[in-house]
């Protein structure tokens, strides 16, 4: 069983890689978005294992965009280098961000992160020699000379690597950390675990990500502003998707990301200025009659099955 599982891992995976060559500009252009949403949603989630739940992802999306545009501007670096040195700044900023208030628990906390982008906006607006203040920055030429089928493989690297990092938090020692802080924190720390110090990796760790994503963001479409870059739909849309697909794992956010990603796009034909309307039911929706997503139904209906199965 295993085995055809990571079998069908693999050909998806193939068919993800091909599919510039099967598919349409207008379809590839999709595509991509879905697959900075996708990203988004992989790394709010894994910090949200620990039952912290955060809301600055838009922040550290603007504030990687930035850091790798201006770099590149500044002639000393190429787009991709840009871009890993825009995850290290918002890694770093991240690290002190969070040994500061990682103290603070649930809505003390989410509140806090929540004030990041409007924060780091004001930052930008008040530099305008800089970053360019309320108009922005702007890009010589957008990476790949602007090659559909490049950037698309850029973003879906980017996919690769939110999902490795994922798997990596639920794979190792870090799983269990993270899982006993969100069961119960007293007893996580009476056995000796240092709560602190993995709730301010996993947060420095997710806004990397972040910044990642925004750096790459911010070089494929050749711009960055404050409205722009710290835009509310980086946060809403991730959310979103990892609610939809079912939060605390990999699988989940990549399953919500794909069916809102798509749903969204055909609304957006339909009602133009009202298809945010629609994700915010999607979420009211999903907390009241679909606690654990997509994913989570599925899993319940596999485990009755296979129960049903046994009893017969």
């Amino acid at each position: 069983m295993k085995n055809w599982r990571y079998i069908a891992y693999g050909a998806i995976a193939i068919l993800a890689i091909l599919f510039p060559f099967y598919s349409g500009l207008y379809v590839r252009q999709v595509a991509i978005t879905i697959l900075i949403y996708l990203a988004l949603a992989l790394s709010w989630d894994m910090l949200l294992r620990s039952g912290q739940l955060s809301f600055g992802t838009a922040g550290f999306f603007g504030l990687g965009s930035y850091a790798a545009v201006l770099l590149h501007l500044s002639g000393a670096v190429s787009p991709i280098v840009s871009i890993l040195l825009g995850g290290l700044f918002a890694f770093v900023v991240a690290l002190i961000f969070g040994v500061a208030v990682l103290r603070l628990r649930g809505m003390y906390f989410a509140i806090t992160t929540l004030a990041l982008a409007s924060i780091f906006m004001l930052i930008i607006r008040n530099f305008p020699a800089l970053t360019g203040g309320p108009e922005g920055k702007m890009l010589p030429s957008i990476i790949f000379g602007g090659d559909p089928s490049k950037i698309y493989w850029l973003a879906l690297g980017i996919v690769f690597l939110a999902i490795t990092v994922s798997e990596v938090f639920q794979r190792t020692r870090i799983f269990f950390a993270l899982t006993s802080i969100r069961d119960n924190e007293l007893v996580a720390k009476s056995s000796g675990l240092n709560v602190f110090k993995y709730l301010v990796f996993a947060f420095a760790i997710t806004s990397a990500l972040q910044g990642i994503i925004g750096g790459a963001y911010g070089h494929m479409y050749g711009f960055v502003s404050p409205a722009g870059s710290f835009n509310v739909n980086f946060l809403l849309l991730p959310l979103a998707m990892a609610l939809l697909g079912g939060i605390h794992s990999t699988a989940g956010p990549i399953v919500g990301a794909v069916v809102l990603g798509v749903l969204g796009e055909y609304l957006k034909l339909k009602i133009p200025y009202g298809h945010h309307l629609v994700y915010g039911a999607i979420i009211i929706i999903v907390t009241l009659f679909m606690a654990k997503g997509i994913m989570g139904v599925v899993k319940t209906r596999t485990r009755s099955a296979k129960k049903s199965e046994v009893r017969e």
